[in-house]
């Protein structure tokens, strides 16, 4: 049904043998192991059938879970719906999502000349939603309208392979170390504690979140990091339970030497958009980061779906962190 070939360090692309594979009998068994095989990275290319039928996208999702989130009943600014399918959250510098790149690293080079990737050089490393307890499971990231080839590149990280690869030391310091999680915007970033801003008063719903550090994979069992870094972390409480919090104290120590390796080249991939791109992608293991385009001059329009439904014995029965209570 697919050919598969590597993507880089982890992933795997699948090339159909028919454009109506995703009809064909047990094609989602088929790409939900090949999922787990590649450390939950697959690229499908050319899939040009979701553009024009965004529903496909939606049905395409719920092959990874049993539920696909529909983004009218959260937080999300109505303008980043879909106006057809509310399962499809918009990224997109067009009106009227407007919202903009990241800007580029300085320097936009690694000492090599090379693209860089690694955090702190790469800044936005994340994983989907981690503020929320339970997190989501599965994303799928569709190129509408892609930047030119050399801007707006996804960079994805493998935290299976990155826990596999921790020095005993580290692996001692995270395997019953919690990191709190808070939702952008929330004034409790890194960049935010530095410049003396005062954080807004959260509600109920907004709280920062506990989540695993080494957080093991409900369908592989193995470990894998988890985590972000300046802008989705609780830096005045945290990034970690239990250290020395605060941008100079010891749990952020610790949380730049453990992204600087969870980002280290022998980890990561990064993908090339090209128009009718479908990425599948595992929050539960995988971190990843957007890059900059010229916003100013070219449109970039991506659609993404995220999938809910298993994301550990952890989280059995919890409560939505993010729903206020009435």
């Amino acid at each position: 049904m697919f050919e598969t070939s590597p993507l880089g360090a982890f992933g795997a692309e699948l090339t159909p043998h028919s454009e109506h594979w995703h009809s064909a009998a047990g094609a989602d068994e088929l790409v939900r192991e090949q999922l787990y095989a590649h450390d939950g990275l697959l690229l499908l290319r050319g899939v040009h059938q979701i553009a024009e039928q965004p529903e496909l996208l939606v049905a395409l999702s719920r092959w990874f879970g049993s539920e696909v989130e529909d983004y009218r009943q959260t937080l999300t600014a109505a303008s980043a719906v879909h106006p057809t399918t509310p399962e499809i959250f918009i990224v997109s510098n067009a009106h009227p999502v407007n919202r903009q790149p990241p800007e580029r690293p300085d320097p936009p080079w690694d000492r090599n000349g090379n693209f860089p990737a690694q955090f702190p050089q790469r800044r936005g490393w994340h994983t989907d939603q981690s503020y929320r307890r339970p997190p989501p499971d599965i994303s799928l990231f569709y190129a509408v309208k892609p930047a030119p080839r050399g801007q707006g590149q996804t960079l994805y990280a493998n935290g299976l392979a990155a826990y596999d690869a921790l020095p005993e030391r580290l692996r001692v310091a995270v395997n019953d170390l919690q990191g709190l999680h808070v939702r952008p915007g929330s004034g409790r970033s890194e960049t935010a504690v530095r410049a003396g801003e005062t954080p807004p008063a959260l509600g109920p719903h907004e709280q920062p979140q506990p989540q695993p550090v080494a957080r093991i994979h409900p369908v592989t069992g193995r470990r894998a990091l988890y985590l972000c870094e300046a802008g989705q972390m609780d830096w005045i409480t945290g990034p970690f339970a239990g250290l020395e919090p605060g941008p100079d104290g010891e749990g952020a120590k610790l949380l730049y030497e453990l992204m600087t390796h969870l980002t280290d080249a022998r980890f990561t991939y990064t993908h090339e958009w090209e128009a009718g791109d479908l990425i599948i992608y595992d929050n539960r293991s995988l971190v990843h980061a957007a890059t900059w385009f010229d916003a100013a001059h070219h449109e970039r329009v991506m659609w993404r779906t995220t999938v809910w439904g298993n994301p550990g014995a952890l989280y059995a029965g919890e409560a939505r962190s993010w729903v206020p209570r009435r």
